[in-house]
């Protein structure tokens, strides 16, 4: 008789897993898309970047004594709001202002739940050679 096979652990991933899978990455993206006033792909990137913050409160909705929804709606929602703002208007300048702020914001949070030593960045150059973040041209 063989031995039973023992069912699989449900991946349950942690705080800094998500933020480097979810949050991390749209960050980016959205920073190189609003500097290359990519106004569509923007809006994509901040609604999946604000997605994914409303995804790590559902499913870590405490993380070392911190309510991750409210400090979530109180450090990162309004700047993200901002940014929204901007990509709305296709303004470069408020977009490179509220970018700034939202990474400043993100950066704060990170002073908050004790973590000073993770500083995010406004990105200088694509971690991504595979994507082009020029907005489309339109065919003639």
């Amino acid at each position: 008789a063989s031995a039973a096979t023992p069912a699989p652990v449900p991946y349950a991933p942690s705080m800094p897993d998500m933020m480097n899978i979810g949050v991390q990455p749209r960050h980016s993206k959205l920073g190189l898309a609003g500097h290359a006033r990519n106004w569509k792909y923007s809006a994509y990137e901040l609604r999946e970047l604000r997605t994914a913050f409303t995804r790590i409160a559902r499913t870590a909705p405490a993380h070392d004594g911190w309510d991750t929804k409210a400090l979530f709606d109180a450090m990162i929602m309004a700047p993200l709001k901002d940014v929204d703002d901007a990509i709305k208007a296709a303004d470069g300048k408020a977009f490179d202002r509220t970018y700034a702020a939202l990474t400043g914001a993100c950066n704060a949070c990170h002073v908050t739940m004790g973590r000073d030593y993770i500083v995010i960045k406004v990105p200088r150059a694509s971690g991504y050679p595979n994507q082009d973040f020029e907005p489309k041209k339109p065919a003639r």
